[in-house]
């Protein structure tokens, strides 16, 4: 047999025997050797037990079997059925339902495993009962039901357990078999036992909770007293918050159904119950103070306990109210302090955050002297946790901006991760940001973190916003020592960063200029390549006046033109006498030219420019999305009174992959019209389509659209791609949307795929194609901008539409943010696209045009609690108060 001992220790490690698995360095090879004790004519139950543990121990950890090898086990196995070792007999049930034999296979043990059922042995029926569930189909269960429905039933509450856990598992698999045993599992309900009364209750519930009315009286007849287990009736509780949530609170009383028996559960004498109890009173949509009361004061009590878990479970339900109620959680504040010293750190940390919520201003002092002994005793992730606590506590009294900027400064000093000092470095940012008073105390915070600071993100986020803010501070030159330190000491990419921070002070401070010019001119002998040519670039710009009035704004202003459309211009452009002239560069950005899937392109030349368009939205070479679909639909008369092309949808497709015919559609935005344009290609060679193949549109979920005009095409033969067209009229100015039902007709000719012949004769067909939809983000055009600031102070203030929004539970701020952006259709700006991971919060800045040129800015802010409840926050300008008005409207209607 293998040996299993650990491998041989040096002296200084004898201490450390508790860190070696006993079964360290065994191998799969050996233990199916061992395996082959099973065969023995005289079985060594001891022996054998121990091979099956070590079999069970690679199977958990990881390791596979081939089906040969798990074959040969479980033949091997089932010979030990002639065991009456009951230990053994155990470990042989454990094995059969972790290897999972399949179905031809079952058979050998299902003989076995019906007799234990029948056993006089409550431990063989138990288990028996676990492992038949497991591996056999509805077809034995058929079989078998009779028993397993005394068995829910059964005087021992083991074998009734098993049952009754088998159950709940064999309702997701064979849910008809396990509906009928609802009269049996109703009565192991009432029974004694405090297990079995969990797992009925369980299993009841799931066999009911597709019927809320089903719940609502089971929730009624067991609330009057018949639950008896702590752990059946912290089920109930919760099943009872499911149906409160679902009832409407009685509006001449302002009772809510079922709040008694909460409120009883709150005195129960086992901890677990009362903890449920109150968890849930908490947790009640629209919970009043009155109704929170006993339940924070059951909580305040549990915060002195001397059961660690019983504090953590208190704490952590406090912290939570806290973030809606904080004022109800103001009594326990007394008793939070006598935590923040606590042994558990997660106690401890839940305990600080918690009064950062509900402490008042004069305990502000005083709480960042027991922090700042408590934050070096705790791992990084608590305190991300913390810091951000003290931002929202600081934006709460903004008064205390030196108190809580001081504490921020001194913990960016210590020793800390990435995540750590990012959270901090956030936060003063967002301080600086939102309290007037507090952006030169910050800046010099953050100037002294540079001086050491091991990130090379964070200081480049620095010095970015050091070029921004610190040319507009009191005493300006003091700064420029610190960014001068980073292009001596730093990496490129740092030095490129405070090359960019130090011109910017020469560009707005004429004072300043000599001394800049004089630094960047040190940076001429750079070994970085960007660092030099930064440095040259700047020293042209601010040593010429002219230089320096033709290229501020290029520089350091608001470009106001997509950087993707500067680039592709500036590739295109051809050095000459003639200079490059940014005005020519386009601001509209343009649209993302994918396709979910590829409608066949025709094979043959000779193709006409709207054939060039693609069926499969590819465009030609060299040309733009505007411009294309701009010259094709100007090439048909009755669409050049339209005016201008404000926007032209992605490819949207109409038809499945491999289907007899391939459709797609673009949606052509105008000021007054909508053009859909129908890209139709036939891919059955033995068909020819001719007739006037068209589309025809239902409209009638689409009531401000009235269709003015269609077009059809002529023919379609095999995989020549063709184009049909339909335009609506709408409303001018309105964001109109509506569901448009789809239908190709043509006319169907065979033809001879050898000689290309059709017949003469055919007959009328058409072809359902999926639904299109006119949406609010096709009346909004992505155009970003570089300088968010500015042009957001550029606009109106009084257009400023401000509003939030409760977006429920959401699984995580980045998809929730992505589906926002979508449904407004809009370009984030200036990197805020970019999540971090976990994070908590997040501020994002959106720009497009509104349908008829009008500039509209978005300030997004989302966040999301413990309970991934997020709530969205939205500021929106245009140069049309009608158009912040609308966005908020796709918004609320999304």
């Amino acid at each position: 047999m293998a040996s299993i001992h650990p491998p041989p220790k040096k002296d200084d490690d004898r201490e450390d025997d508790s860190e070696y698995s006993p079964f360290y360095g065994i191998e799969k090879g050996a233990v199916l050797q061992e395996a082959r004790v099973f065969n023995d004519p005289q079985l060594d139950a001891r022996r054998c037990a121990q091979v099956i543990t070590k079999l069970l121990y690679l199977i958990n950890q990881g390791e596979t079997f081939t089906k040969t090898e798990e074959t040969e086990v479980f033949f091997a196995v089932t010979k030990l059925f002639q065991s009456k070792e009951v230990g053994l007999r155990r470990m042989v049930y454990l094995m059969i339902k972790e290897i999972a034999p399949s179905s031809d296979e079952v058979i050998i043990v299902t003989s076995s495993l019906m007799k234990d059922m029948n056993s006089k042995t409550d431990l063989y029926r138990a288990n028996s009962i676990r492992v038949l569930c497991r591996i056999t189909d509805g077809g034995l269960l058929g079989q078998i039901e009779r028993y397993l429905k005394q068995a829910v039933v059964d005087k021992n509450p083991v074998v009734s357990s098993a049952a009754l856990v088998s159950g709940i598992h064999l309702l997701q698999t064979n849910p008809d078999i396990v509906k009928r045993w609802s009269n049996e599992v109703q009565e192991a309900v009432q029974s004694k036992a405090s297990l079995v009364q969990f797992h009925a209750l369980a299993l009841l519930h799931q066999i009911r909770q597709n019927d809320r009315l089903a719940v609502s009286k089971l929730v009624t007849s067991l609330t009057r007293g018949s639950v008896r287990s702590p752990l059946a009736q912290c089920l109930l509780i919760r099943y009872t918050s499911q149906v409160i949530k679902e009832s409407a609170t009685n509006t001449q009383t302002g009772d809510r159904p079922f709040y008694d028996y909460l409120e009883g559960c709150l005195r129960h004498k086992t901890d677990m119950v009362t903890l449920e109890a109150a968890r849930a009173v908490t947790e009640l949509s629209g919970v009043t103070s009155r109704e929170l009361t006993p339940a924070i004061t059951v909580l305040q009590l549990f915060l002195s306990s001397s059961k660690p878990v019983l504090r953590f479970a208190a704490v952590r339900t406090l912290n939570k109210v806290a973030m809606t109620h904080p004022l109800a959680v103001t009594n326990c504040n007394i008793d939070m302090e006598s935590l923040i010293s606590d042994q558990n750190r997660s106690i401890a940390t839940l305990a600080i955050t918690t009064l950062l919520k509900t402490g008042n201003e004069s305990s502000v002092d005083r709480l960042m002297k027991q922090i700042t002994n408590f934050m070096s005793d705790i791992a990084d992730e608590f305190k991300i946790v913390v810091v951000e606590a003290i931002r929202s506590l600081c934006l709460k009294f903004p008064q205390k901006y030196r108190t809580l900027m001081n504490f921020l400064s001194s913990i960016l000093r210590e020793e800390g991760g990435f995540d750590y000092k990012k959270a901090i470095v956030d936060s003063i940012l967002i301080l600086i940001k939102e309290i007037p008073d507090a952006k030169e105390s910050g800046l010099v915070h953050l100037c002294e973190f540079i001086e050491d600071c091991e990130f090379t993100y964070l200081s480049t986020q620095i010095l970015h916003l050091l070029g921004l803010e610190g040319p507009k501070t009191s005493d300006p030159s003091k700064y420029i020592r610190y960014i001068y330190n980073r292009v001596i000491l730093e990496n490129a990419t740092v030095r490129a960063s405070a090359v960019t921070a130090l011109a910017k002070f020469g560009l707005t401070i004429d004072a300043l200029r000599p001394r800049v010019l004089v630094l960047l001119r040190r940076c001429f002998y750079d070994n970085d390549d960007e660092v030099r040519d930064r440095a040259t670039l700047y020293v042209e710009t601010l040593a010429e006046d002219d230089i320096l009035k033709q290229l501020k704004n290029s520089l350091f202003g608001d470009l106001d033109v997509p950087l993707a459309n500067l680039e592709a211009s500036l590739q295109s452009y051809n050095a000459s006498e003639i200079p490059f002239d940014l005005s020519t560069v386009s601001r509209e950005l343009k649209p993302e030219q994918s396709v979910e899937k590829k409608a066949p392109t025709s094979k043959k030349a000779g193709k006409d420019f709207g054939t060039m368009v693609a069926t499969n939205g590819a465009l030609p070479s060299g040309t733009s999305a505007p411009d294309t679909y701009e010259k094709l639909l100007s090439s048909i008369p009755e669409f050049l009174g339209f005016g201008k092309l404000f926007k032209s949808s992605a490819p949207v497709e109409l038809t499945e992959a491999e289907t007899e015919y391939s459709v797609n559609a673009i949606k052509h935005v105008y000021l007054r019209h909508v053009i859909f344009q129908f890209n139709c290609t036939n891919t059955i060679a033995e068909q020819l389509l001719e007739k006037q193949v068209s589309v025809v549109i239902d409209s009638s979920d689409a009531e401000d659209f009235e269709e003015v005009f269609s077009k059809h095409v002529e023919s379609l033969p095999y995989n020549v791609p063709g184009q049909a067209f339909v335009a609506f009229r709408k409303p001018e100015g309105v964001c109109s949307v509506g569901k448009f039902s789809n239908t190709l007709k043509f006319h169907v000719n065979e033809v001879d795929p050898t000689t290309g012949e059709k017949e003469d004769e055919g007959y009328e067909d058409e072809y359902q194609l999926e639904d299109l939809e006119v949406t609010a983000p096709d009346y909004i055009v992505k155009v970003g901008v570089s300088n968010f600031k500015n042009a957001w102070e550029a606009l109106d203030p009084e257009f400023e539409r401000v509003n939030e929004y409760g977006l429920g539970v959401r699984e995580n701020l980045q998809d929730t943010f992505q589906a926002v952006v979508t449904i407004l259709g809009m370009q984030p700006c200036e990197g805020t696209d970019v999540l971090a991971s976990n994070a908590r919060s997040h501020t994002s800045l959106l720009a497009g045009e509104f349908i008829g040129d009008i500039q509209v800015l978005v300030r997004l802010s989302l966040g999301i609690d413990a309970q991934k409840q997020v709530a969205m926050k939205l500021a929106v300008r245009a140069e049309d108060q009608s158009v912040s008005d609308a966005i908020h409207e796709i918004i609320a209607n999304a």
